[in-house]
């Protein structure tokens, strides 16, 4: 999706940034995992695959990827943007006839980075930005019923269960974002700031340059 591709978001302790060939190899590396084919119910690509889905979720409007990095590591710039990769975050509209609607998956797929707290942050931004920049009303979650941890992460965020498959050992959580919870997520924004992508600038200068 093109409407992602300049920006950047900054939390408190990650950073999201559009998808781009420079990600490609470390995210392709990732996805030699069996842990992580399984957990995304993804079949592994080969490298010149993985290149070519870059470029689809790039240019495909059903589809906003960002790469969520390290920030303490990212705000070093002496290292590689590469390797500040921890994992990533989709919101994928999966209903021509409803815009509003939206998948939200989300992946760390470094261990050393799981159970600190980052996918809580990354739902959170991931979420409001879903809300204040495509428009989405309505979130939903398709999790393998053995990803407990993934499950009771949504549930904070107030999504419920609406469906389960035995076939595909997953379950569908649901959240509509009606004005409580735009007051819940929405009400202070302080933990999150849009500033403008640039490889070069981002890395080298911080992305100091805010976009109103």
């Amino acid at each position: 999706m093109r409407i992602n591709e300049d920006t950047l978001l900054e939390g408190e302790h990650v950073v999201l940034v559009p998808y781009n060939p420079d990600h490609v190899p470390r995210y392709h590396q990732w996805m030699s995992s069996s842990e992580l084919q399984k957990l995304t119910a993804s079949a592994p690509l080969t490298l010149e695959e993985e290149y070519d889905m870059q470029r689809s979720w790039r240019e495909d409007d059903d589809k906003c990827t960002f790469i969520i990095l390290d920030k303490q590591q990212w705000a070093d710039p002496t290292v590689r943007e590469e390797d500040c990769m921890v994992g990533d975050v989709n919101i994928f509209l999966t209903d021509p006839e409803d815009p509003s609607l939206g998948e939200l998956e989300i992946m760390i797929a470094d261990p050393s980075y799981r159970g600190r707290g980052l996918g809580k942050e990354v739902t959170r931004m991931m979420i409001c930005y879903g809300v204040t920049k495509l428009g989405i009303q309505k979130f939903e979650a398709k999790i393998g019923m053995d990803n407990k941890v993934s499950i009771v992460l949504f549930k904070k965020f107030h999504f419920q269960e609406v469906s389960s498959s035995e076939v595909f050992r997953e379950v569908t959580l649901e959240l509509t974002v009606d004005e409580a919870q735009k007051k819940w997520l929405l009400g202070n924004m302080d933990f999150m700031q849009e500033k403008q992508y640039s490889k070069t600038r981002a890395r080298r200068m911080g992305a100091e340059s805010s976009v109103e």
